[in-house]
């Protein structure tokens, strides 16, 4: 991963992400167009069946939703599902969202469905990127997760067919117990595919994941690290998903190589990392200041409510009553989970606080509740002066229990 000069970013097409006030603004707004999906994957958050449900919004109402997710500005616009291709009108609403000049990515499903006709057609509907999810290296570990054979032929397919026809590829994979051994082999396989960007997801425990396939707090400091590894070797850039302390581990790691290279004072972007919570890197899917659940990503689900995450199942309203730019700017809920002074446990005084704030959804997966301290960080802040008087020591003691 190169760390890039924030001026550099200027010349990508993006906008200027670090002007971008994500209390008013997100970086990257997901549509669930639909949960009908063919596949029947042991960690879908949707738990997507075959059928579509009737209740999902209209034509004319996703174009009106587009409409608004058009008055942000220029934000990374992400049709998913389910699978959207089970909705007819799916080439009708990425034109709309191309006219209005938004970046337009999609993510299908690994099926059948995904053929190399529908892929022109993408490409000629001025897709900006196609992101599809691949969660092993081979057919044995990617059918498994999906419960349907073939599914990894199809997926495999479908991004060589995307480079044919030269429409960049973004890679999800979702790191779990069933295949945390599998990742190097992934890694490699990745090499030969001409992508663009690899999207390393960590499990939350919500839909079909369930909690005991999440890795250990131990096991994601050690993947966290190996990504960092990865970023200096492979030749695509590389992002994380539910793993906002990857951005604690960046830092950490910089510095450390920055002392052991025997320079003086902060590393290289070290200063700039911390006074702004991320990173630009000059990509379509790289946000240039950290996002976080409701903190420059905003999700809608198939029915209309509007969520801080896919991964997060609390609405702060519905686009069939009120505007998606007055939900995210000023619904209660939206606006407590970007102010990060109230986050709680060890997330509450972590020196990363800033720059990191912990997976919202995870928290609220594993506890219940949103402000919670991240369940699967090892990372331990220095306790402020006087932290025992502001908080019970019960409260100290179950925040960092998760890292024993």
């Amino acid at each position: 991963m190169a760390l890039l000069p924030p001026e550099k970013g200027a010349r990508t097409g993006k906008p200027p992400m670090l002007d971008v006030d994500f209390n008013r603004n997100p970086f990257i707004v997901i549509w669930e167009v639909t949960q009908a999906c063919d596949l029947a994957c042991v960690h879908c958050r949707a738990e997507a069946r075959p059928w579509r449900d009737s209740r999902e919004l209209s034509t004319k109402e996703g174009k009106k939703l587009i409409d608004q997710i058009a008055e942000f500005g220029s934000p990374l616009f992400v049709i998913t599902g389910g699978d959207p291709l089970k909705r007819p009108d799916l080439f009708e609403l990425i034109d709309h969202a191309v006219a209005k000049g938004l970046r337009t990515t999609l993510t299908p499903s690994g099926t059948r469905l995904m053929t190399p006709e529908v892929i022109q057609r993408l490409k000629e509907h001025g897709l900006s990127r196609l992101a599809v999810s691949l969660d092993g290296s081979c057919a044995k570990v990617h059918d498994e997760f999906r419960k349907v054979d073939g599914s990894f032929d199809w997926t495999i397919g479908s991004i060589r067919r995307a480079r044919e026809v030269d429409l960049p590829v973004q890679i999800n994979s979702t790191v779990c117990k069933l295949n945390i051994d599998d990742f190097d082999a992934i890694a490699e396989l990745l090499k030969t595919l001409d992508i663009a960007l690899w999207a390393v997801f960590f499990l939350v425990p919500v839909g079909r994941g369930i909690r005991s396939d999440i890795i250990s707090a131990r096991e994601h400091e050690v993947m966290l690290n190996r990504i960092y590894d990865w970023t200096k070797t492979l030749p695509f850039d590389i992002k994380t998903t539910a793993a906002q302390h990857y951005r604690r581990v960046v830092m950490q790691r910089m510095a450390q190589e920055h002392a052991q290279a025997g320079g003086g004072g902060a590393a290289p972007y070290f200063t700039r990392l911390s006074a702004t919570p991320g990173f630009s890197l000059g990509d379509v899917g790289r946000a240039a200041k950290g996002v976080n659940d409701a903190n420059g990503f905003v999700f809608i689900g198939h029915t209309g409510d509007v969520c801080p995450s896919g991964f997060l199942p609390l609405s702060g309203g519905n686009v069939r009553e009120r505007s998606l730019v007055d939900i995210y700017r000023n619904d209660p809920l939206f606006v407590e989970m970007r102010d990060y002074t109230k986050l709680k446990g060890k997330c509450g005084w972590c020196d990363f606080r800033d720059v990191c704030g912990g997976s919202r959804s995870r928290a609220y997966g594993v506890t219940g509740d949103v402000l919670a301290s991240e369940p699967y960080c090892i990372y331990v802040p220095p306790r402020p002066a006087g932290l025992e008087k502001a908080l019970p020591k019960e409260e100290i003691e179950k925040a960092e229990a998760f890292i024993r």
